[in-house]
């Protein structure tokens, strides 16, 4: 399964960026689909989750400015990130869940400029 995330970029605080991921090479149906991202010198957080039954769930740091959303039968999933902040730079991972498994994205780098 080949996880492609797209649409990170360099950005203004107070900007919006909307990022991408879709899942190829493979006929599994993801029960979940989220962000998670890793700043400079920090380990890997999680950012939202979209279910297939069409449930979102956010980190608090994020909650209010991000939105998830998703195609579950297309195993896509997209991050709308507004009123960003030069705490929110990092590089983004998108992630399919499958059962036990966890497929995982090339990430994509999101730099926001004070």
């Amino acid at each position: 399964v080949l996880l492609q995330a797209s649409g990170g970029g360099l950005v203004q605080a107070g900007g919006s960026l909307r990022l991408s991921c879709a899942a190829s090479g493979s006929d599994l149906s993801f029960s979940d689909m989220g962000w998670y991202r890793q700043a400079p010198g920090k380990q890997r957080e999680w950012v939202a989750t979209f279910t297939r039954g069409g449930d979102t769930y956010y980190a608090d740091s994020v909650k209010g400015r991000f939105t998830i959303s998703g195609d579950a039968a297309k195993n896509t999933v997209d991050l709308q990130m507004n009123s960003l902040k030069p705490d929110d730079t990092g590089v983004y991972y998108c992630k399919g869940g499958y059962g036990f498994s966890a497929y995982w994205g090339q990430g994509t780098l999101v730099t926001v400029s004070s």
